[in-house]
């Protein structure tokens, strides 16, 4: 698949400096040779200016401001931001590629009306699309794939191998859920019984995923506990790998959450936040717009102020953390003063310090105490 460096700089919104007519059909970076022509690069940082006097490349992505010190031999795209810009080509790129695979392979399993009408649809071998299904065009599902009853799956969504989508599942348009990623599992919901076991509590709900959602390889939702209810994944949201999403917990637009982390029961995480690597928040509680929180961090209580930027556990206000980080160092070397002293003489100004010491070090230990507690 070929495109002119005209047609690539109206995608990006870039002014062209040199033969607009040339084909790319591949990206590479600008440090590297490629292996012939047809090849666009970019320049984003200024440590890489060298390589652009050099490169092999038809065509580079670079800043707007960029004066060159020598001669280029590449066609130059000027933009405002050469990163986002090319992160545009890759993401099309990228797209095209996949959403160019048609047809029904052999053997699979398609339940009746499932596909009926489906424009530029692939189905891979050995997957399972269940009854009633609704699926929407260019939709891409690859081999091993299990898809129950009753799912409905947006416009150019596409589920990579493995994936297993729960019955009544709803999936919106241009979506990704990566290979082993399960949706609509049954929720952690047990009864505690008298004589000590525990009584599965049916999960009847579904999870709904929104447009343009990113679903990582190994993430498990559970669906909601009722009917009525929803696990809600809104639009924009990017899911790392290996997330565990419990029952009706709700994830904001625009929300990116790494990997490992995990969200309990009947949550609401807001949009446009940030949630870490190894984070782990309590059920039943609100993290408003626009948080951060760092990675390994664990919430146990909802948090008020929108923006908040935490870290820690129990999680609390960032540069109070950082604040307590110095304290916590400092604690072993005033114990060693204190111990020193004590064993060097009792003096009544020896003895002085090490009261004035040791109320320190309570002060310190009250003040972290409460930290962690607010």
């Amino acid at each position: 698949m070929k495109f002119t460096i005209k047609q690539i700089a109206i995608v990006v919104g870039g002014e062209v400096q040199g033969d607009e007519s040339l084909e790319i059909h591949d990206v590479i970076e600008i440090d590297k040779q490629p292996p012939g022509s047809g090849f666009i690069s970019f320049l984003a940082n200024e440590k890489y200016e060298n390589f652009i006097y050099t490169t092999a490349a038809d065509a580079v992505i670079v800043n707007r401001s960029f004066s060159p010190k020598k001669e280029v031999n590449a066609t130059l795209i000027k933009v405002e931001d050469p990163y986002s810009a090319f992160t545009t080509i890759l993401e099309q790129y990228d797209k095209m590629m996949k959403l160019t695979k048609q047809g029904i392979e052999s053997p699979c399993f398609i339940g009746t009306e499932s596909v009926k009408d489906c424009e530029n649809i692939y189905i891979g071998a050995f997957a399972y699309v269940g009854k009633n299904c609704k699926i929407g065009k260019n939709v891409k599902i690859y081999p091993h794939t299990y898809i129950g009853d009753n799912v409905e799956i947006g416009d150019e969504t596409i589920l990579y191998a493995g994936s297993k989508i729960y019955d009544h599942t709803v999936i919106g348009k241009s979506c990704i859920i990566h290979a082993g990623a399960i949706i609509g599992s049954d929720g952690f919901g047990f009864a505690p019984q008298q004589d000590g076991t525990y009584k599965s509590i049916p999960q009847l709900g579904n999870v709904v995923i929104e447009d343009n959602v990113s679903i990582g390889a190994n993430t498990t939702i559970d669906c909601a506990t009722l009917k009525s209810g929803h696990t809600l994944i809104r639009r924009g949201a990017k899911l790392d790998n290996l997330i565990q999403i419990g029952h009706n917990v709700e994830i904001g637009e625009n929300t990116v959450v790494a990997a490992q982390a995990g969200i309990s029961g009947s949550s609401k995480i807001g949009k446009n936040c940030a949630i870490g690597g190894q984070v782990g928040l309590a059920g039943h509680i609100v993290i408003p717009d626009n948080t951060q929180v760092g990675a390994q961090s664990g919430i146990n209580s909802s948090i008020k102020k929108k923006g908040t930027k935490i870290q820690g556990y129990p999680a609390f206000d960032y540069n109070g953390f950082m604040k307590s980080s110095v304290v916590f160092r400092k604690l072993p070397d005033l114990q060693r003063r204190v111990d020193q002293l004590e064993k060097n003489g009792s003096s009544e100004s020896v003895n002085e310090e090490i009261d004035t010491l040791k109320k320190t070090v309570k002060q310190l230990e009250e003040k972290i105490l409460n930290l962690l507690s607010s």
